[in-house]
């Protein structure tokens, strides 16, 4: 696999990390991939084929967060795909403060973390891919800190877009809705399967957005898209109290996922 591309896939093991993964492997690349389950991670490896990598780490541990770092700063790596994260529902004050700043370790320290190891070394042709979700431009009750960690990459992809554009590297912000996952089941009564997307349709906008590297910021599904569309020109106190009620204003916007990947 000389002169192949390279790249390393946090959250690898199930969900959308699983299936850009695979996706990713199957256009060229050799892959690097991260996630907490050895097991799991062998078990992907052994589909992909010889030559692709399992690092087993947890991200939001230091330890485990230095193992990938140090990875990303001793081998050369021509895609980087942020995609390891955590939700937990429920009111606030309910979350319990370890439970809280896990999450934030995760899904922001973490990520800043290896999107900086990683740029440093980036060259002109390049990309990162963080992924944020649709509750990025939707502040949600009953996952506060999950819609405000995800506000937060947003915001930062779109400013290291125009920050490593001059240098020729390509950083995505992907936003995916209400993806079907292990860890985030759904039913017909909760919300409609028309709204549910796959991880690999998410995938397959994802690496279609990085063939062409025109925007900063990728939205999965016409729906999803409307749905942000809606979000970021209604009053704040009027989405807050549809989101509040439980409803939306055009597409309902649950995180991409409820557990750790």
């Amino acid at each position: 696999m000389t002169g192949r591309r390279r790249a390393l896939v946090t959250g690898a093991s199930e969900g959308i990390g699983r299936a850009l993964t695979r996706r990713l492997a199957a256009s060229g690349y050799t892959i690097t991939a991260v996630a907490r389950s050895q097991e799991r991670l062998d078990a992907l490896a052994g589909e992909l084929g010889p030559g692709h990598h399992a690092l087993a780490a947890d991200l939001a541990t230091e330890a485990g967060c230095r193992r990938v770092r140090q990875e990303l700063q001793k081998s050369r790596y021509d895609l980087l795909v942020n995609n390891a994260g955590a939700a937990a529902a429920g009111p606030f004050v309910e979350v319990s403060a370890e439970q809280a700043t896990s999450m934030i370790r995760l899904n922001c320290d973490a990520l800043v973390t290896l999107a900086h190891a990683f740029l440093n070394g980036a060259r002109s042709g390049d990309a990162l891919i963080n992924v944020a979700s649709t509750l990025a431009f939707a502040p949600m009750p009953q996952l506060s800190i999950y819609s405000a960690t995800k506000a937060f990459v947003a915001s930062f992809s779109e400013s290291l877009w125009a920050e490593q554009r001059p240098r020729g590297v390509y950083v995505m912000g992907l936003c995916p809705g209400m993806t079907a996952t292990k860890s985030q089941p759904h039913t017909g009564d909760q919300v409609p399967a028309v709204m549910v997307q796959t991880p690999e349709q998410v995938a397959a906008t994802a690496i279609a957005a990085l063939e062409r590297r025109h925007r900063p910021t990728i939205i999965s599904g016409k729906k999803n898209t409307v749905f942000a569309a809606v979000t970021r020109t209604m009053p704040r106190r009027t989405l807050q109290r549809i989101l509040g009620n439980g409803r939306t204003p055009s597409t309902p916007p649950p995180p991409q996922a409820t557990g750790r990947t």
